[in-house]
């Protein structure tokens, strides 16, 4: 039978349109939120460690540090200085000591503080020697100082940084994304300038004072692993139970010469 050619334009048409795919409807996704469940400490049964750093036998003779190699630094320190690494007082108390809860938190996360911490070169030394900071924390650097510095960070896990900062330069800030214990600083103009940073995933640390004494408050119940990390000496560690409401005793001792 043979079509007729406005018959033939009609078949032609509805085939054509029958091979068009029918349109498909938009995807919709939603997105979890993958934001941090933070940890929060009731502070009715909030406990804390505190304790004494003590170093035995023969009180270390303060080493007299030359700078005189910068004019400008011998005016700036106002008086005479001495190396920090190894600070012990006349009845034993060791300085300059960073303590912090090494076990005990897994699982537990914690907010990162809003508040800042500032080291600054001062006297063409470095303040202060020792220093804590939670991961993520803003860390501000200054130069209060009438010469140019260099602030070097060598960190091992950490992204290493290396700036010059001139007299009145605009403070640096910088973040560390990992806990290390210890990132060494220094300075590549002045090598008797040194600083050490502890970087905890946690805000339970301390420094010892010029007494050898310390303090981690507001720590919720539990058993820990307290450590300890100095310059010179290196690293302690303790097993510390610690109970609701309770000031819990955590001393050290190292053995000198």
């Amino acid at each position: 039978m043979r079509l007729k050619p406005s018959f033939a334009l009609v078949l032609i048409a509805a085939s054509l349109a029958g091979c068009k795919s029918k349109p498909t409807e938009p995807v919709v996704t939603t997105e979890t939120s993958s934001a941090p469940v933070f940890y929060h400490v009731d502070a009715a049964t909030a406990g804390s460690i505190s304790g004494t750093l003590k170093y035995t036998g023969k009180r270390p003779t303060p080493k007299l540090i030359d700078i005189s190699q910068d004019p400008t630094c011998v005016k700036a320190h106002k008086g005479k200085a001495y190396d920090e690494s190894l600070v012990v007082d006349s009845k034993g108390d060791l300085a300059n000591a960073f303590v912090y809860i090494r076990k005990g938190l897994e699982g537990k996360v914690f907010e990162v503080p809003t508040t800042t911490v500032t080291l600054d070169q001062s006297g063409c030394w470095f303040r202060p020697h020792v220093v804590g900071l939670m991961v993520g924390q803003q860390l501000i650097i200054t130069n209060s100082d009438p010469v140019t510095h260099n602030i070097h960070s060598v960190a091992q896990i950490n992204r290493e940084w290396n700036h010059s900062m001139g007299p009145g330069d605009a403070p640096l800030q910088r973040k560390f994304t990992k806990p290390e214990i210890m990132v060494p600083v220094k300075c590549n103009i002045h090598d008797w300038m040194h600083s050490f940073i502890g970087v905890t995933d946690n805000p339970y640390f301390a420094v010892s004072k010029d007494d050898g004494t310390f303090k981690i408050e507001n720590l919720p119940p539990g058993t820990y692993t307290l450590g300890v990390w100095h310059e010179k000496l290196g690293v302690q560690e303790q097993t510390i139970s610690v109970s609701p409401k309770s000031d819990t005793p955590a001393n050290f001792t190292y053995k000198g010469e």
